[in-house]
């Protein structure tokens, strides 16, 4: 069975770097398909700027015409905090048996322990963790204990359970950040290429992230 990928943010705004990551790990895991899934208010850090309505319109708008990149509703329908955990205990309700990978970037995955119930996260699904070609990964501390019992340097595993596995995936990684979008935009500056054509209509339509206080 073919596992699915599971990628969440804020997504305030979409861009290249969020959609190519997600392409790089679909190809290199041989993903069924890759989730995007807007969270509603993040646990860890200031609300998104965007309403949620327009972030998934957002994501909508970046992933049409192609197959592999599906946007996910569910955290923006359950409302309030989006806690990981609880996101995945949902898929897996839904999906007893189907492979189910978290993708994180490497800062993300290295503030894995901070997370709401973490240890419970890879007993739902496999952890997928993306780094630069030139960057190796670095895992000191508590995930180490982690990383003794459950890392796998064979992405065919991710597909033999439906959970339970970390791999280390080496893939391009676009330097590009939401909140450096954002603060060109209030500035003037120009962002085209740095996210797709349809976003920045959207942005543009619903004068989105003009002033300093969406940085």
């Amino acid at each position: 069975m073919t596992a699915v990928g599971i990628l969440g943010g804020t997504f305030d705004p979409i861009h290249h770097g969020h959609l190519r990551l997600a392409l790089e790990m679909a190809a290199a895991l041989e993903l069924a398909a890759v989730r995007l899934l807007p969270l509603h208010t993040p646990p860890h850090r200031e609300p998104p700027i965007a309403l949620p309505e327009l972030r998934l319109l957002m994501i909508l708008a970046a992933i049409e015409g192609q197959g592999t990149l599906l946007a996910d509703d569910r955290e923006i329908k359950r409302q309030g905090i989006s806690y990981t955990v609880d996101t995945l205990a949902e898929f897996r309700r839904e999906h007893a048996d189907v492979p189910l990978c978290l993708i994180l970037g490497m800062d993300a995955f290295l503030s894995l322990p901070t997370w709401r119930h973490w240890k419970r996260i890879i007993e739902l699904a496999h952890i997928a963790v993306a780094h630069r070609h030139d960057a190796a990964p670095s895992t000191p501390g508590v995930l180490r204990e982690l990383l003794d019992r459950n890392r796998t340097d064979d992405p065919k595993d991710l597909d033999r359970a439906p959970a339970g596995r970390v791999y280390f995936a080496a893939i391009p990684v676009l330097e590009i950040s939401a909140s450096g979008i954002r603060k060109r935009i209030a500035a003037g500056d120009n962002v085209h290429f740095l996210l797709p054509e349809p976003v920045l209509q959207l942005i543009h339509r619903y004068g989105l992230y003009r002033t300093a206080n969406s940085l």
